[in-house]
């Protein structure tokens, strides 16, 4: 039983959260103002609220039909009989009230209007799968994680910390490779399912513009977040960093290869290969704040 509920958390995937926040805080630490205490509760408010998503997520497509026994994906307990529906409902709102009370916490160092983009998070946590317009449904699951992994957890998490948007300009850019690189694991995820979804009528990107098409997707975003990053912080780090950031764009560019050459289960390794090329990018932007 136990080892459902860690699947369920799908935790090959809990990189895409933390590394918004890391970035973020690298983004602080950018214009000097770290804050631990923000930093912490951030990513832990960033982790409850993707696990939240994924109970979600499993919850409302067993209910409406969309998953099968057997399926290419992570094992879906629910699906099948792991545990029960009832259970995965109420974890997930559990985790949504948890959620709350650690966003709560965080005016005590932001402002009132904290409190509608925490709604705005509990509602994209359920609405990815569920609701009149389910995102993920509708091609729209791949724009929803970049607002939500990459603009709302790195613009806030640094916001936080520096009491004021004075990190913007550099945060800005961050935020959009982060959300790009995120979405790029939701590709791969989709890129895994696309048989599955078609046969149920489910339209990510992947089944309305096809794998090709997507596949070049992957790697174009792959490509521009490294710019971005190279751009924001290219007046002030030195020449060197050019060479971690040409090995990103090397692991990119073998990763896209692989990815666009495997099918079915063989694409679940490369969805946490790209979850952690997300994740060493981000430590990689802390690095260089740190030693510029």
């Amino acid at each position: 039983m136990t080892k459902a509920w860690i699947e369920a958390m799908r935790l090959r995937t809990l990189p895409v959260s933390v590394a918004g926040v890391i970035a973020g805080t690298a983004c602080a630490i950018f214009y000097g103002s770290f804050r631990p205490v923000p930093a912490i509760i951030c990513l832990l408010f960033a982790v409850v609220a993707q696990i939240a998503s994924n109970f979600a997520n499993e919850y409302y497509d067993f209910r409406n039909g969309l998953d099968r026994k057997g399926r290419e994906g992570f094992r879906r307990g629910v699906t099948e009989g792991d545990i029960s529906p009832k259970a995965m409902r109420n974890a997930t709102y559990g985790l949504l009230a948890l959620d709350a009370i650690l966003g709560c916490s965080l005016l005590l160092f932001g402002p009132w209007w904290l409190i509608p983009v925490g709604i705005a998070i509990a509602l994209f946590a359920v609405g990815y799968s569920t609701g009149p317009y389910p995102l993920s449904h509708h091609g729209l699951g791949d724009i929803a994680v970049v607002v939500f992994f990459g603009l709302v957890p790195v613009m806030l998490t640094a916001y936080l910390q520096a009491g004021s948007w004075i990190i913007w300009p550099v945060a800005l850019r961050v935020a959009i490779a982060i959300g790009l690189l995120g979405a790029n694991v939701l590709i791969v995820n989709n890129y895994r399912d696309y048989e599955d979804d078609k046969a149920v009528g489910k339209h990510t990107t992947v089944v309305i513009f096809g794998r090709e098409a997507m596949g070049g997707v992957y790697l174009g975003s792959g490509i521009m977040s490294l710019f971005l990053i190279f751009q924001a912080f290219s007046g002030t780090l030195s020449f060197w960093w050019l060479i971690p950031l040409a090995a990103c764009l090397f692991i990119l560019i073998s990763l896209w290869r692989k990815i666009t050459h495997s099918r079915g289960a063989g694409l679940n390794p490369l969805l946490g290969k790209t979850a952690m090329f997300l994740f060493g990018t981000s430590v990689l932007i802390l690095l260089a704040v740190l030693t510029k």
